[in-house]
């Protein structure tokens, strides 16, 4: 989701850019034409090594993870091997090579229950669930390799990354489908029946969950300032990605029903083990120190954005577009 965001961005800029994917979650056709796709795994170590030999890379931006928080709690080892062994052998294919620049994804999800509302970048880090453990588990090893081998990295904590791209041309494609936003659009286009909003009773406005959510586009351009810090060679940093104001369920639900025209059937559940009342972020970090302006902080926006995607791509059953990306298929692929 974020990646191809990302892959769109660096390409429409001019840079040269290459999709390492094993293709379990992604879509070959969410490649920008002027990238150059190669479908591997990062469990292959010898892969990478000679990957990273024979290619001469500026940085590496890392996207690829298991993100499903419940899954996380029925199958850690999952989350354990592919979000921290596969990612440790790509930094030490990278540390072997000489590429020393390196873009993390992180989560909101390494503060686990807030302490205090917005959370900064110095709020204690105390994971709740195997998810969150395992970005935590990365970002310590990143300390450690920065220490020891000089790898200087920009570690992107999102808390809700949301939307479209503006043009229409790439969006949320999870499945199963997970977020708030997206299963909303799908009641709306249809799709769904019905959606169960999990607890009106927290100690917040209207009784429901209040998010910070973060327009994908906006989470792109400050990965565009985490690159321009490294290849200025800065320190090693990690920085929050968020708004700083956050919506409540019903907020978001109200601006789908405004945005679709439609009314929506939303019923009432109890709440999950584990949902935090309030989830906002403190980014004044990273619009200081990276010059990061989001350029759309509003739900409105957030969710006219993917509502397009929904209606004049999703709804369509047609794919985004004719893959033309040089495809390079490296080894079979390993379960990951």
């Amino acid at each position: 989701y974020v990646g191809s965001h990302m892959a769109k961005t660096l390409t429409e800029l001019g840079d040269s850019v290459t999709v390492l994917d094993n293709l379990s979650t992604g879509h070959r056709d969410a490649v920008p034409e002027r990238a150059r796709l190669v479908v591997s795994d990062l469990s292959q170590r010898g892969f990478l090594h000679n990957f990273l030999e024979q290619n001469d890379f500026d940085a590496v931006m890392h996207f690829a993870s298991c993100i499903d928080v419940a899954e996380s709690v029925r199958d850690p080892g999952k989350y354990y091997q592919n979000n921290v062994t596969n990612t440790l052998k790509l930094l030490d294919a990278m540390i072997a090579n000489n590429v020393r620049r390196f873009v993390f994804s992180s989560t909101a999800a390494v503060y686990g229950e807030p302490k205090y509302c917005p959370i900064d970048e110095g709020h204690p880090l105390q994971p709740i669930n195997p998810y969150g453990y395992s970005k935590y588990m990365v970002e310590k090893i990143l300390a450690d390799f920065d220490r020891a081998y000089g790898l200087k990295y920009v570690t992107l904590r999102y808390f809700n990354a949301a939307g479209a791209a503006p043009d229409g041309s790439l969006g949320e494609r999870h499945d199963p489908e997970t977020h708030l936003i997206p299963l909303l659009l799908q009641v709306a286009a249809g799709k769904r029946e019905y959606l169960e909003v999990f607890g009106l009773d927290y100690d917040t406005p209207d009784g429901t969950c209040i998010r910070d959510y973060v327009h994908v586009s906006d989470i792109c351009s400050a990965h565009l300032g985490a690159l321009d810090a490294l290849l200025s060679d800065s320190p090693s940093a990690t920085y929050n990605l968020g708004n700083g104001g956050g919506y409540s369920v019903l907020e978001v639900i109200a601006a789908v029903e405004d945005v679709s025209g439609r009314r929506l059937d939303i019923r009432e559940a109890a709440r999950r083990a584990g949902d935090p009342a309030r989830l906002v972020a403190d980014a004044a970090r990273a619009r200081r120190e990276l010059s990061w302006s989001p350029r759309y902080p509003g739900i409105r926006q957030i969710v006219e954005h993917a509502w397009d995607w929904e209606t004049r791509f999703k709804s369509a059953s047609r794919p985004l577009a004719k893959q033309k990306a040089p495809v390079v298929s490296a080894r079979p692929l390993a379960n990951s």
